[in-house]
């Protein structure tokens, strides 16, 4: 099976393959969308996998249903977070719809920026779709609940981010032989910190010795962009034990060793020193990486192995148009320090990113009921089994079993298993309404310690200063 997004030649097919299982709502749609002829609703996110079969196909499909035009804006995702706060914070309504990153839901609560969608639909049960269901959503619909439980966002894309390999490269007998001679160890993916780097120093060197364009490993170490700080704080130190960044919010938010957090303890350290100690093994383009470029380096078959996000598994694992890598991809848990797995088990802990987010309804929109059809219309089970062919998602329990995603687990590597079974494992960014004005306090010296100007040491110690200064600032910090 090839990769199904490729918009243009497959988003008919697509298209009238999802608009079948619709036709016996036809008409409930039709009589629901009626007051809102003449209607376009406006969305803002990112240009992503997910977010293009939006706009490609769920898009134009509720449009022809409904008669209600859906423009979907996708564009980078510093832009995207801009336009769509800017938007909110000044009432303009230009927005109809915005995503939702798990990462801001908190923020966005706090400041009261979008509409309590079980609440709309609750006080209009006229404009309640029979085809959807809260209940439907897997339990990342979670991250987007009040403490109510009332659902701000309706999920629209869930991923882990998850450690891929070269099948062909890990299962060659005469490089299992290389590698048996030079480690004395058999070669498989990485269980531990020690193994993923060798695994990386011996790839590198023989990609080296081969006059190959091969690397040990990607790394998302940009030296001015966020995803760097995110690749540390949100995969790396959680495989060493440091969760929700080595901050104790039950402890006055504690942050510094010296106030109780783990921040800058020794092993957030030495789980910093680890990663930015793989960039020797690394392709050139590490230092420009964000979550994109190693995606395309991975699928460029530039790396033997990676810390990738799952929304790329599947361009990379089956789309021959733009991976070179198709059928040569396998997937694992990240390596783990010792004791990490059975702490996360026991439900103390996570050992890696659960990503994704959600399309909400801003409060300032001027057309939130038509808005409210359209979101409803994405969050359905008939919708989901192509988009999470198209895009490695899934956000309704239901979608697992639909013949096109089980044949498409196989040519992931398992990863939709992984996903079902091992999800539980990951989890998203802590509850912080701080989030976005603490990384962008701590970014600028994470920065430093990547372009060398701090050791890892010193930087860290800057940044849990820094953090209990903002923490302080903001009032979180007592």
């Amino acid at each position: 099976m090839n990769f199904a997004l490729k918009l243009g030649t497959s988003v008919l097919a697509l298209t009238l393959a999802a608009s079948a299982g619709f036709a016996q709502d036809a008409d409930w749609w039709k009589k629901a969308a009626e007051p809102y002829q003449g209607v376009t609703l406006r969305g803002v996110t990112e240009s992503s996998p997910p977010s293009l079969f939006i706009r490609e196909v769920l898009a134009p499909q509720f449009e022809e249903l409904t008669g209600i035009r859906v423009d979907v804006e996708t564009t980078s995702w510093d832009q995207m977070f801009d336009k769509a706060i800017k938007d909110m914070e000044a009432g303009t309504g230009i927005y109809d719809m915005v995503y939702i990153e798990q990462d801001i839901i908190y923020s966005y609560l706090s400041r009261n920026f979008l509409t309590d969608l079980s609440g709309l639909l609750a006080a209009n049960p006229q404009l309640k779709a029979a085809t959807y269901d809260e209940a439907n959503f897997t339990t990342f619909a979670d991250y987007f609940k009040d403490e109510k439980g009332n659902l701000y966002g309706v999920p629209m894309e869930a991923f882990i981010k998850i450690y891929l390999y070269r099948t062909d490269l890990f299962g060659d007998p005469a490089i299992q032989a290389a590698f048996k001679e030079q480690t004395g160890k058999d070669l498989a993916p990485a269980t531990t910190h020690a193994d993923y780097t060798e695994i990386a120093k011996f790839f590198y060197e023989y990609g080296q010795a081969n006059g190959l364009a091969l690397w040990g490993t990607t790394v998302q170490g940009h030296t001015g962009h966020p995803a760097s700080w995110y690749e540390y704080y949100e995969s790396v130190a959680p495989t060493f034990g440091i969760y929700n960044w080595g901050i104790d919010a039950s402890n006055n938010y504690a942050a510094s060793v010296e106030s109780g957090g783990q921040m800058n303890s020794d092993t957030a350290k030495e789980a910093l020193q680890w990663w930015l100690d793989l960039r020797q093994y690394a392709p050139p383009e590490t230092d420009q990486s964000t979550w994109t470029e190693t995606g395309t380096t991975f699928g460029a078959g530039r790396a033997a192995q990676g810390l990738i996000y799952g929304e790329n598994a599947g361009w990379i694992a089956a789309d021959k148009d733009k991976s070179l890598v198709v059928g040569k991809v396998g997937v694992a848990l990240p390596p783990l320090a010792e004791g990490v797995l059975a702490e996360v088990e026991a439900g103390n802990g996570y050992i890696g990113y659960y990503d994704g987010g959600a399309f909400g309804l801003p409060a300032t929109s001027k057309n939130q009921e038509a808005a409210a059809l359209f979101l409803q219309y994405i969050g359905q089970n008939e919708v989901q089994p192509d988009w999470a062919v198209a895009a490695p998602r899934v956000t309704n329990t239901a979608t697992y079993d639909d013949p096109k995603v089980i044949a498409m687990n196989t040519e992931l590597g398992g990863y939709y298993d992984m996903l079902k079974d091992k999800g539980y494992l990951f989890a998203g960014a802590p509850p912080y309404p701080f989030h976005a004005q603490l990384r962008e306090a701590t970014a600028p010296t994470f920065f430093e310690i990547l372009t060398g100007a701090l050791s890892a040491s010193d930087g860290l110690d800057q940044i849990a200063v820094i953090t209990e200064q903002t923490l302080t600032e903001l009032g979180y910090r007592k």
